[in-house]
């Protein structure tokens, strides 16, 4: 299909990328091949020097994934997409196709644990500076730039906490130094937020949540111009192989078809969640961007099309009351994933940011009695009633 800007989202998210073949199939097929046979030793040598475009070899060239990529490139406005085995696959491939050694670049201390261990033990050996900042203190974003910064690289909403960043103000902040900037955004996908139309230059996806959308498969997405994404990162991943599997891009591609009525769904119960959980007498406080009292929640009106699926809440009384209320639950799934139809909790102090130090915990504002939930698409008075037994539990102590 021929993508233009006719189509609206749910369209391209249907359609977008699909190449029928000769057997006319309705659903994109998978190709599940290693390799392709070529018609002479003329046209093998013409495949692999570029001179003619076509599939050469599945780390790299593969119809399903292609299928994949350029529908997500589409839905999220960019002009390429390089899909990879994992959405730390694609952080990774980020950084290691656009820095060298002796380059710094800048993160926000507010992002997902495995993330920053990425950043400090693995691309910080090879030479390469990073430096942590407060995500919304815009004047610290600038003040740690250097002449040797290429990029900033940021989460919006953010994990746990659920900030927002001004990505139209950061990328003004950005460019101005000519660094590049870079945005996950797994949390709203392109059903609700388009990091590349306030001036973002690089996305980042972790195809394994809300893209799949039912916890089945792991893959990630870098998206982006053809310069960053079409020759930097395709070019790693052509040689290094983070490649997405043509089973797993194919999930991916059911999973995009109802992506926006999913987010829809999404946010309905998260933020009916998250006003009940308010109301609750052991909650401390609920990070949710749909609520009046976030402090961004004006920002997320005016930058996103919906709040999301993922909040988080603070117990009073720490880790103790956090395990108690998560060991409690029936129904939701005590597991680290989120995007999943069925609603996920889990305790991030000892889960996806266990790996970093008290201080580090500290700094990101991950407290010992803050609890995650990626609210799922079961009925949401059965939600809260699995969340109730424990915050009662609570009460009575």
């Amino acid at each position: 299909m021929s993508i233009n800007d006719e189509y609206s989202l749910d369209t391209i998210a249907v359609r977008g990328g699909q190449i029928r073949t000769h057997e006319c199939e309705q659903s994109e097929p998978i190709f599940p091949t290693s390799s392709y046979v070529f018609e002479s030793a003329a046209h093998a040598a013409a495949r692999f020097s570029g001179e003619e475009p076509g599939n050469i070899y599945s780390r790299f060239t593969n119809p399903t994934v292609r299928t994949f990529e350029e529908r997500l490139a589409a839905m999220e406005g960019g002009e390429r997409c390089v899909a990879t085995s994992s959405g730390m696959a694609a952080i990774a491939t980020t950084c290691y196709s656009l820095l060298k050694q002796g380059d710094h670049f800048i993160s926000s201390n507010a992002i997902f644990g495995s993330t920053v261990i990425l950043f400090n033990n693995y691309v910080a050996k090879f030479g390469i500076d990073v430096s942590y900042v407060p995500l919304t203190d815009y004047d610290a974003w600038e003040a740690a730039i250097t002449p040797k910064t290429k990029f900033l690289f940021l989460e919006t909403p953010s994990n746990p906490l659920t900030e927002i960043v001004d990505i139209a103000r950061l990328a003004e902040i950005a460019h101005r130094k000519n660094c590049l900037l870079v945005v996950d955004n797994c949390f709203c996908t392109p059903a609700l937020q388009k990091p590349l139309e306030f001036g973002a230059d690089i996305i980042i996806h972790s195809a394994t949540k809300y893209l799949d959308g039912q916890g089945r498969c792991i893959g990630g997405a870098i998206v982006g111009n053809e310069e960053y994404v079409g020759e930097a990162c395709y070019g790693f991943l052509r040689t290094a192989g983070p490649s997405m599997s043509p089973f797993n891009a194919w999930v991916f591609l059911k999973g995009l078809e109802t992506l926006r009525i999913r987010m829809k769904a999404h946010s309905e119960s998260a933020l009916v969640l998250a006003q009940w959980l308010e109301a609750q007498d052991e909650v401390k406080q609920v990070n949710y961007p749909g609520l009046q009292s976030h402090p961004q929640h004006e920002l997320a009106k005016q930058q996103q099309k919906d709040f999301g699926g993922v909040l988080s809440f603070v117990l009073k009384g720490g880790k103790n009351a956090a395990w108690n209320v998560i060991n409690q639950t029936q129904m939701l799934s005590i597991t680290a994933n989120l995007g999943d139809a069925k609603t996920t909790i889990t305790h991030p102090a000892t889960t996806t940011h266990c790996r970093l130090t008290d201080e580090a915990r500290a700094i990101a504002g991950i407290d010992d009695g803050l609890v995650r939930i990626a609210v799922g698409l079961e009925d949401i008075e059965d939600i809260k009633n699995d969340l109730q037994t424990g915050l009662k539990l609570l009460g009575k102590g």
